[in-house]
């Protein structure tokens, strides 16, 4: 099983990156996950990322895309609510890829 260090702790990974225990997330794990990206996280990541776990705090579910888009649209405003926006942050996919740096599973749909 893959594990990446965070604060001299190594911390495990799924086959496909995701962490495995959500109590091991924080926010230098996110960022480290996103530097085997090359993305570093900006304001506008950590928006997405903060209403992505608040989402799975309140439903217990990881939302696919269509959700996604829709539900931030609700929260943040039509402008980062939109496909393009969050494709521009997360171009390996929003749903995806956001939810794997926000330490969730991996979102229901997702191939």
């Amino acid at each position: 099983m893959a594990t990446i260090e965070v604060n001299g702790k190594a911390v495990e990974l799924d086959e496909e990156g995701y962490l495995t225990q959500l109590s091991d997330w924080s926010e230098e794990a996110a960022a480290i996950l996103a530097g085997q990206d090359d993305i570093e996280l900006s304001d506008s990541h950590w928006e997405v990322i903060k209403f992505l776990r608040d989402y799975y705090d309140e439903y217990q579910i990881a939302p696919a895309v269509r959700v996604l888009t829709k539900a931030i649209g609700k929260k943040l405003g039509k402008d980062k609510g939109n496909s393009k926006y969050l494709y521009e942050l997360f171009p390996y996919g929003p749903a995806k890829q956001a939810c794997r740096f926000a330490g969730l599973p991996k979102p229901t749909g997702c191939i």
